[in-house]
Order: structure tokens, then sequence, then C-alpha cells
């Protein structure tokens, strides 16, 4: 059977044949396979793609791209699952300053939220204390 008879966008099923640790490769009939990256497999992070997958294992896959010249057929798991619910993460709008004019850095400070350099002012601030308590400790 021809790459020609895999169209980009289709999902169809295929059984896992191989598992490396860049992705999986799924034969999508006896004669051709094709590569789930291991970022198509799961809409989460994967670290090790054989807690996901087994050989063997049929699973649904999405033909991302087939590259005419090589035959390579990219798939994809990840678009076949629903996409999980979003969880709100994002603190409320309500703090943050609103855009535009040229504003001092003091008065945009945003409560919860110390750029690098103000933690830097600090940790120095506290060095410069315990280094002069030291200095006192060793006067005496």
């Amino acid at each position: 059977m021809s790459v020609k008879q895999f169209e980009v966008g289709t999902i169809v099923e295929g059984k896992v044949t191989g598992i490396k640790p860049f992705g999986a490769f799924v034969a999508l009939d006896e004669n051709k396979q094709g590569l789930v990256h291991i970022s198509e497999i799961a809409h989460g992070y994967v670290k090790d793609i054989n807690d996901v997958l087994t050989v063997g294992e049929a699973v649904k896959v999405k033909v991302k791209s087939i590259d005419e010249e090589s035959g390579k057929i990219s798939l994809s798991i990840r678009d076949t699952l629903p996409a999980p619910e979003q969880t709100e993460r994002r603190a409320p709008r309500t703090n943050r300053p609103s855009g535009g004019g040229n504003r001092s850095k003091s008065t945009e400070k945003v409560q919860g939220f110390n750029t690098l350099e103000d933690k830097l002012k600090d940790w120095l601030k506290q060095s410069n204390e315990i280094q002069a308590d030291l200095n006192k400790r060793v006067r005496k």
C-alpha cells in the first residue's frame, strides 16, 4: 500500500511496534509505519514513553505530516485525545498596572512580585548587616 492511502489530518488506528527514547513507531498497515514523537504522545509531559505505551498496544493516531520523498509519516496520539480542562492558575488582573505611560519602577510594583534587582538589593543589605554584626563580634 502506498503513502497516498494516508492523508494528513486523518485519524487511523495502528499498533505500537517499537519504543525509543524519542518516540514510538506505530504500524498503520502491513507495509507502512509512522513515528509518534514523544511530544505528541500526551497533553502533559512524558518522561518515559514506556510509562504510557507498550509494544503491541492498539492506538488511535492522527497523521500530522507525510514526507513524499522519504515516505516518513509523522503521527500524533495527543491530537486524538480530548484536551484537558484548563485550570485557572493566573492571579486576578486587578493588581496589575495598566499599560502605557512612562512610570518609574517604584510606582509599578505589584504586590507579591519582586524583580531580581529588588531581591539582589535585599540580599546585599542582609549580607552587609551580617558582615557588620560579625565585625562587631570580632572587635569585642
